[in-house]
């Protein structure tokens, strides 16, 4: 039986620098000329995240980007406090593969970790450059109530020895689904969840907003907005789709019964018809011209 991730697309490869000297492993999928969809993944994570997106025959006519936030996958990964609790970090990375890759208003849509990444790109930038966000079972309102039951696994990362933190590491990615993968896509994602460090995950975990500073960012967006969460997600409860809700309340809703924390996995049928909804409504064929036009400007240079 073919797993998930055995025929996966390797994508275009880019290696990205940040204002803040941080190399990024970026891949991007489908038609270089259509709408630009930017995915953001989540702590431990990879763009290896959303196989099932990129994979997606339906989202080809997307150009897709995804990246491996600093401290993941094959990005760089510096240790120290400062590189992961000052919150202009995260957003300027955004803001790095956005201007490296040309991108003009592309959907920016996060999935835990990446939904506050999002979230602190609004907060910097605001959504002048977008075209829809999307937020994917996330907290951009860091309160405590909404955080669920399965994050106490992870409680204590001050771990040193190996075989505990496969046991820790395994716990939490089991966390991650309500309807749980075959075992050879779990056994693929527990490898790419073992490469972030303890120790950044300690770090990152550290990162905390004022929640008014994130409420402020939210109630100013006016773009087209898709929140998705599953009801069975007990890392992040739904309660925190239904703030960001109340907060913009132009944004659609959408949650999803029996499904956990990885909906865009457990539910990929779905949320793909979804986001391919969402995003040729955020499309901008006025935008896709000036894009072309920057290209050949650029190649002409």
């Amino acid at each position: 039986m073919t797993g998930t991730f055995d025929t996966r697309p390797a994508g275009h490869r880019h290696r990205v620098i940040t204002d803040d000297g941080i190399e990024l492993e970026v891949r991007e999928w489908g038609n270089p000329d259509g709408p630009e969809l930017l995915l953001v993944t989540g702590v431990a994570q990879s763009y290896l995240s959303f196989v099932k997106q990129y994979s997606a025959p339906e989202l080809q006519d997307f150009r897709i980007i995804s990246y491996d936030p600093r401290g993941h996958g094959l990005s760089d990964k510096p240790l120290g406090d400062h590189w992961y609790q000052q919150g202009k970090r995260w957003s300027a990375e955004v803001r790095s593969v956005m201007d490296a890759l040309q991108l003009h208003k592309p959907v920016l849509a996060g999935w835990s970790l990446g939904g506050r990444i999002v979230r602190q790109y609004l907060v910097d930038y605001g959504d002048a450059q977008l075209s829809g966000v999307g937020f994917l079972s996330c907290r951009p309102v860091e309160v405590p109530e909404v955080i669920g039951t399965g994050n106490a696994v992870v409680q204590a990362l001050d771990i040193d020895d190996l075989a505990s933190r496969i046991d820790v590491t395994t716990a939490f990615l089991r966390n991650c689904f309500g309807l749980q993968p075959d075992a050879d896509d779990f056994a693929f994602a527990l490898a790419y969840n073992m490469i972030c460090p303890f120790e950044i995950r300690q770090q990152i975990g550290k990162w905390w907003t004022e929640p008014a500073i994130s409420e402020a960012a939210l109630r100013r967006v006016t773009v087209p907005t898709l929140i998705v969460h599953g009801r069975d997600d007990i890392l992040v409860l739904p309660g925190a789709a239904e703030i960001t809700a109340r907060l913009i309340p132009h944004a659609t809703l959408s949650l999803y019964d029996g499904c956990g924390h990885s909906v865009f996995f457990e539910a990929a049928d779905r949320f793909n018809a979804e986001l391919t909804r969402f995003v040729e409504g955020c499309y901008d064929p006025a935008s896709a011209l000036a894009t072309e036009q920057r290209r050949t400007l650029a190649a002409a240079s």
